[in-house]
C-alpha cells in the first residue's frame, strides 16, 4: 500500500559500520519464485541458499562467522540497493526482482513481557482499565502514588520483589503483570507462527477489532538449537492493548494476527565487533509518522535498563525444560509504552492506518513498516510445507 512520507537516507537502514558488519538475510527472487539465504560482506549481497537451504541451517552451524565470511555465492549487488527498492515500491508485494524478506525463517518466533518497569506500569494500567483507554491517565497517576518504589532497581526473583510482592497484596494491588514482571519466571510467548513474520518495508497488520494499539520496538536475538546466542535484529511486536487489557487469556489475539510481527532488516552475527553486550548497551529509536494527520511520536528503548540479562531470558525460553531443534527468535521486550495523546485529551495513542514505524538502533540498522488492518494486507500463505516443495523444485535439499 502506498503514502506519501518523505524516506530517510538509504544509508540510515543499515548499520553505521556497514564495511565491518556481518550480516544475513533473507529475500525473495522473482526468477526461482521463492527465498534464498543471503550473507552481506562489505555491503554486498550474496546468495548462499545452495550451501545453507535454510536461515535454520546456517545459524546451526559450529563455524558460523567463519562460513559466512568466506561463503561463495551469487552476488545479488548492494544492500543499499536492497533497501532502496523496498522503500520506493511500498511493499513487499510489488514487483522486484529480488526483495527483502524477515530473516529467518522456520525458526520459533518467540517474544518477552514485562522486561522493563516501565512496560510493566503500563501493562497493569492496561488490566486495570479493561480495555478502555480512557482511564489510562487517572490508572497511572494512582500506580505511581501508589508503588512508592523504583520498580527499575528492584531485581526479579530477589527477596526485595518478594517483599514489594506481599506489600502490594497486602493492599489488594497485585497484578498477574507484577508476577512476571518483579517475579522469579519471565513472561515468554509465541509471538507469531513460523514463516509468517514480514520484514523490512512491508506493511504490518492490526486486527480490526483492536482501537487501542501500538508498536513495541525491539531487538531480537536469534538462537540455534542449542540455545546458543548467535546474532540480533530488529523487531516490532505490534501490541493490541485494548484486547490483551481486556483479559490476558486473550494474548493470542491480541499478539498473533495476519502480518503482527515485522523483524529486520538483517540479522546481524556476533563477531570481535559485535557481541551481546553490545546488545546489553544498545538503544533503540522508535519513530511513528501519520501519513494523513502529519502526527509524529519519537521515543525510544534503552537496555541498560531492562530488568532480565537477555541471556536469562533465553535460558528461561530454552533448556532441559524446553528444546527447539529448529532455533527460535526471540524478542527481549520494550521499556516503549506510549502515552502521547492523538486526537481527545486523555485518549492517549493508537495507530492510524497508513502509519510508518522505523524502528532503528546504530548497530543494526532500521526496521520500517507500515500500518494497516490484518484483514487488508496481504495474506500469509507462504508457509514451511511451501518452502520445502520450493527448495526440493530447485534442487537445493539432500
Amino acid at each position: 500500500m502506498k503514502n506519501n512520507l518523505k524516506h530517510a537516507p538509504v544509508s540510515a537502514h543499515l548499520p553505521v559500520d556497514l564495511p565491518d558488519a556481518l550480516l544475513v538475510g533473507r529475500v525473495w527472487r522473482a526468477d526461482v519464485n521463492g527465498p534464498s539465504v543471503v550473507v552481506v560482506r562489505n555491503g554486498e549481497v550474496f546468495d548462499i541458499t545452495a550451501l545453507a537451504p535454510t536461515m535454520s541451517d546456517l545459524l546451526e552451524r559450529d563455524d558460523l562467522v567463519a562460513f559466512a565470511h568466506s561463503a561463495q555465492g551469487e552476488s545479488l549487488g548492494r544492500a543499499e540497493a536492497l533497501v532502496e527498492a523496498a522503500l520506493g515500491n511500498g511493499g513487499p508485494h510489488a514487483e522486484a526482482a529480488v526483495r527483502l524478506l524477515a530473516p529467518c525463517d522456520v525458526q520459533a518466533i518467540k517474544a518477552c513481557g514485562v522486561t522493563f518497569a516501565v512496560s510493566l506500569l503500563e501493562r497493569v494500567i492496561e488490566e486495570q482499565a479493561g480495555g478502555n483507554p480512557a482511564k489510562a491517565d487517572e490508572l497511572r497517576a494512582s500506580l505511581l502514588k501508589d508503588i512508592g518504589a523504583d520498580l527499575s532497581a528492584i531485581k526479579p526473583g530477589s527477596p526485595e520483589a518478594e517483599k514489594l510482592k506481599q506489600e502490594f497484596i497486602a493492599r489488594g494491588a497485585w497484578s498477574q503483570y507484577m508476577e512476571v514482571g518483579i517475579g522469579p519466571y519471565a513472561e515468554v510467548f509465541s509471538k507469531s507462527q513460523p514463516m509468517s513474520a514480514v520484514g523490512f518495508g512491508a506493511d504490518v497488520g492490526l486486527n480490526s477489532a483492536s482501537k487501542w494499539n501500538n508498536p513495541e520496538p525491539e531487538i531480537v536475538l536469534a538462537v540455534n538449537s542449542r540455545a546458543q546466542t548467535v546474532g540480533a535484529t530488529l523487531g516490532n511486536d505490534v501490541n493490541l492493548r485494548d484486547i490483551e487489557g481486556r483479559s490476558a487469556l486473550l494474548l493470542g489475539k491480541a499478539k498473533d494476527n495476519n502480518a503482527s510481527c515485522g523483524i529486520g532488516p538483517f540479522i546481524r552475527l556476533f563477531d570481535e565487533r559485535f557481541t551481546i553486550d553490545t546488545v546489553r548497551n544498545a538503544e533503540l529509536r522508535l519513530a511513528i509518522e501519520g501519513a494523513e494527520d502529519g502526527f509524529r511520536l519519537d521515543g525510544e528503548s534503552r537496555m541498560r535498563q531492562i530488568s532480565r540479562d537477555p541471556l536469562d531470558l533465553v535460558s528461561q525460553t530454552s533448556g532441559p525444560h524446553h528444546q527447539y531443534p529448529d532455533g527460535f527468535m526471540l524478542f527481549l521486550g520494550t521499556m516503549f509504552s506510549p502515552i502521547k495523546d492523538r486526537g481527545a485529551p486523555g485518549a492517549g495513542f493508537t495507530h492510524k492506518l497508513g502509519d510508518r514505524v522505523s524502528i532503528s538502533s546504530p548497530s543494526l540498522g532500521m526496521l520500517v513498516n507500515h500500518v494497516y488492518l490484518s484483514e487488508e494486507v496481504a495474506p500469509w500463505t507462504f508457509g514451511v510445507r511451501a518452502l520445502y516443495r520450493n527448495l526440493a523444485q530447485r534442487g537445493l535439499l539432500n
